[in-house]
């Protein structure tokens, strides 16, 4: 159907976005990324710390890489880790782990060995590409998990010999940025390479329903699990975003080559589909960054380049755009502002549009839907303030406690249907049924508001997650961990407002042992949680808050004052996950 009536978003599409999308000639990622090899050999598919990777090499080195998963003796489906931030080798182990007829595993590089376990172990990761800063977290879990064969990159291996080396000697030696570690059977990704280039790649038959992805979330509770995206979800979400993006898109030069700024590590769902799969079909350039924390050289490697796509989180162009060297970029050429993974702030989005005459259009998307489900028109010349309409192909409607649609106006829970929705989570049919209904939606555990246009704005969540910085923080793992800690009686995670990165954590305890420091509990929280997990605020209490059945009430903590900022907490900027 594409009546106005049951859909009443398609009234304020932009002229020549379709109301419906289809996978159009693909059976699977492998034949797209392959289309785009063939088509567009001579381009530049990625460009890192100055130096340009072509379609063409971007195809032989992951043919070569893909051949050699499979000389391990790999077989169709097997799950292969990813624990690298924006480096080349990251697209490329993608593009390899697909072509074998494998499965990618995203791993946030920042993990813990405890976090890093859990998700080896769940998703049953037989093998492992590892940038070798983090290559001592998974030393010390290794052996409990089933991963038998680890390929080990560092930074500088694809710039060159002279460049790499001079790279790889500054990041190991001068910032000292590879603690030590001992994996005594890695093989380097130049030596798995040179190996696959001397062996044949056999063409597995992979079909739309096999499964890509597995893209780890806490979902609607804090049980971290595999969101399962075939290779049919992320094709469509590739597709749509293509066709949402094309009215702003169509306007670049005959000539210039389309070219987004993949800034949010392509570990995150974001990143993965809406900079590396959009940008391989369009034929696109994607500028690899490898540290966005490092403003300083986000813009002056930005300063070097001509783009028109900027996906980012709020504080991502926050940052930016107070920064001194903002005016050393050509922002003169952006098309499309996409601000997406948390809230934007409309004093941002204003600064935004005024510095760079380029307005954000904050879409709305999760794991679960491979991201995007909803976005503002990118014909867009103010910020509205909501996450917009669903995209081609996609269904949104608000719920009430019993599944009910609520009237037009009412606050519900948003629940989201489309060729992009997951198949499930990863061996996890209980959780799946608790989130997906009976005709196929997808129930995102945030409450929103329709308007009569069809626009949604997000108004609570139902759910207890933590959203900083755009990362998920479920208080049920950190409540886990923190109960584990020496001196702790009781404990309990909550967000509060925090002006940097939209919300952050606070943890109330209740003490067993008198003596037990703030300091203690930190430590603890470092050794075990990654940065943006852990604890702005620490707060002693004499008691928790309870229901009569004993339930502790987050939601009263939360409401209660804000304890005192310390000094020296953690802090998270957009990618403290890189």
């Amino acid at each position: 159907m594409t009546s106005t009536s049951t859909r009443p978003w398609l009234g304020t599409y932009p002229e020549g976005v379709p109301a419906d999308i289809s996978a159009g000639p693909y059976r699977s990622l492998v034949q797209l990324l392959e289309e785009s090899f063939r088509q567009h050999a001579q381009r530049t598919a990625y460009s890192f710390m100055g130096k340009d990777i072509t379609y063409a090499e971007t195809d032989s080195l992951s043919e070569a890489i893909a051949a050699y998963l499979q000389s391990l003796g790999l077989t169709k489906g097997d799950r292969v880790a990813l624990m690298m931030p924006n480096v080349p080798q990251y697209p490329v182990a993608v593009a390899a782990v697909l072509r074998a007829g494998l499965v990618v595993v995203n791993v946030n590089p920042l993990y813990t060995p405890r976090e890093l376990e859990h998700q080896l172990n769940d998703s049953g990761a037989k093998a492992i590409f590892i940038l070798e800063n983090f290559a001592h977290t998974l030393a010390q879990c290794l052996a409990r998990t089933d991963v038998r064969h680890v390929i080990l990159t560092a930074m500088g291996d694809r710039l060159g010999l002279l460049k790499g080396t001079l790279v790889n000697h500054v990041v190991r030696h001068v910032k000292k940025m590879v603690p030590a570690y001992q994996l005594p059977q890695a093989v380097r990704f130049n030596e798995a390479l040179a190996r696959g280039t001397r062996l044949t790649l056999k063409r597995p038959d992979i079909r739309p329903d096999d499964v890509a992805v597995l893209q780890y979330t806490g979902g609607t509770t804090g049980v971290s699990k595999g969101a399962v995206l075939l290779h049919s979800n992320i094709i469509a979400n590739a597709l749509q975003s293509e066709a949402w993006n094309a009215p702003a898109m169509k306007t670049i030069p005959a000539g210039q080559q389309p070219t987004s700024v993949c800034a949010l590590p392509l570990y995150h769902i974001f990143a993965f589909t809406v900079n590396m799969m959009l940008g391989l079909r369009m034929g696109g350039k994607v500028i690899l960054i490898p540290n966005p924390r490092d403003l300083k050289a986000v813009l002056k490697e930005l300063s070097r380049h001509t783009f028109h796509s900027f996906p980012a989180v709020n504080t991502l162009f926050n940052g930016l755009v107070h920064h001194p060297d903002f005016h050393t970029v050509d922002w003169s050429h952006l098309k499309v502002s996409l601000g997406g993974g948390m809230a934007v702030q409309s004093a941002v989005a204003k600064l935004w549009l005024e510095k760079t005459g380029c307005p954000i259009v904050e879409g709305y998307g999760l794991s679960e839907t491979s991201p995007s489900a909803c976005c503002n028109p990118v014909t867009s010349h103010t910020f509205s303030g909501t996450i917009g309409v669903p995209i081609p192909g996609t269904w949104l409607r608000c719920l009430d406690d019993d599944g009910n649609d609520v009237a037009p106006g009412q606050p519900g829970e948003i629940a989201i249907k489309g060729p992009q929705v997951m198949a499930g989570y990863w061996q996890r049919p209980d959780e799946t049924a608790k989130v997906m209904t009976a005709d196929g939606y997808f129930k995102t555990g945030d409450i929103g508001v329709m308007d009569a246009q069809g626009f949604f704005r997000i108004v609570d969540r139902k759910k207890d997650m933590v959203l900083v910085s755009g990362f998920n923080v479920y208080p049920n793992e950190v409540e886990e961990v923190v109960a584990s800690c020496p001196g702790v009686l009781e404990c309990a995670a909550v967000g509060i407002p925090d002006h940097k990165t939209g919300e952050a954590v606070k943890l109330v305890i209740v003490k067993q042992d008198p003596d037990l420091s703030e300091a203690q509990v930190r430590s603890f929280c470092q050794a075990n949680l990654t940065g943006y997990k852990q604890p702005k605020v620490i707060e002693f209490r004499s008691d928790m808050p309870k229901t009569p059945v004993g339930k502790i009430l987050r939601r009263e903590l939360r409401d209660k004052k804000p304890a005192p900022m310390y000094l020296h907490p953690p802090t998270m900027s957009v990618a403290s996950a890189q």
